[in-house]
């Protein structure tokens, strides 16, 4: 039953606690897959001495958490977001209001800032231990000059993957399984450069528990403008523009704030299916 307009809220509610819920798990999982493969004391350690190799385990478990989490009922009820920088990104080529777009950033990053707690919690004084330290995100040997351009182009080419994918006919359903081959991706061969943010909300949060705060502002800066430039570039080279849902992975028989209620699978309203 459709609710009639006058009484239906500007806000929705459901949506932004499924988009804190999310990150909160995503930040979960990553202190826990952190604390496993790189605390010396963890029986899991000793079993992969080269830090690429644990990176890559590491890389896995976080792509893996990804792709589950986006193809989730409450993935694809909220569209996955799970990043302020990617909610920006869909807001500058008009597929979500501003109000659902703010909305949306602040739960993302309650949702980061609380999964680091509840990993906390969990983990006790193993994810302050200096190899795990809240999976906080720093630059590399590089420097900060590397890790900005270096968070800059892996935020970009995500942003551009996302949306050419999604916005495929043939391809939109593999999205999701992109994004975590990405990810993984990034973890084993970009964190050395920049720690591998890519999302202003998840480095927030390991940043609050570890007390650091000298480097954030790379990770406020550099995803959301890579992302933007993503976003622009997309629209430039498709005259057509980004026809799709401002959802990762859209399921036609789930609510969706973006493109309508319950639609149907047509192209023009963003169907995933």
């Amino acid at each position: 039953m459709v609710v009639p307009s006058a009484r239906r809220s500007p806000f929705h509610w459901s949506e932004y606690l499924l988009e804190a819920a999310e990150l909160g798990i995503f930040m979960v999982s990553a202190c826990l897959v952190v604390a496993l493969v790189e605390y010396r004391g963890s029986p899991l350690h000793p079993l992969l001495p080269q830090a690429w190799l644990r990176r890559l385990v590491v890389g896995f478990a976080m792509g893996l958490t990804a792709v589950s989490l986006i193809y989730s009922r409450w993935g694809q009820r909220s569209g996955a977001h799970m990043n302020p920088a990617l909610t920006l990104a869909f807001f500058r080529l008009g597929k979500i209001g501003g109000r659902d777009a703010i909305m949306y950033m602040l739960a993302q990053f309650a949702g980061g800032s609380l999964g680091v707690l509840l990993a906390s919690l969990l983990l006790g004084n193993v994810i302050a231990d200096r190899d795990v330290n809240f999976v906080l995100t720093l630059p590399g040997a590089p420097g900060t000059v590397v890790a900005f351009a270096a968070e800059l182009v892996i935020s970009a080419l995500l942003l551009l993957m996302v949306l050419a994918s999604s916005d495929h006919p043939r391809w939109r359903r593999y999205t999701g399984l992109f994004a975590g081959a990405f990810i993984t991706l990034y973890i084993t061969f970009e964190a050395p450069l920049s720690g591998m943010s890519m999302n202003p909300a998840r480095s927030l949060g390991s940043a609050l528990f570890a007390g650091r705060f000298d480097d954030l502002w790379l990770y406020f800066v550099a995803p959301p403008i890579g992302m933007l430039l993503g976003a622009e570039l997309y629209t430039r080279l498709r005259a057509r523009g980004y026809r799709a849902c401002a959802k990762l992975r859209h399921d036609s028989r789930l609510h969706c704030i973006f493109c309508g209620a319950h639609v149907s699978g047509s192209l023009s309203a963003g169907s995933g299916s």
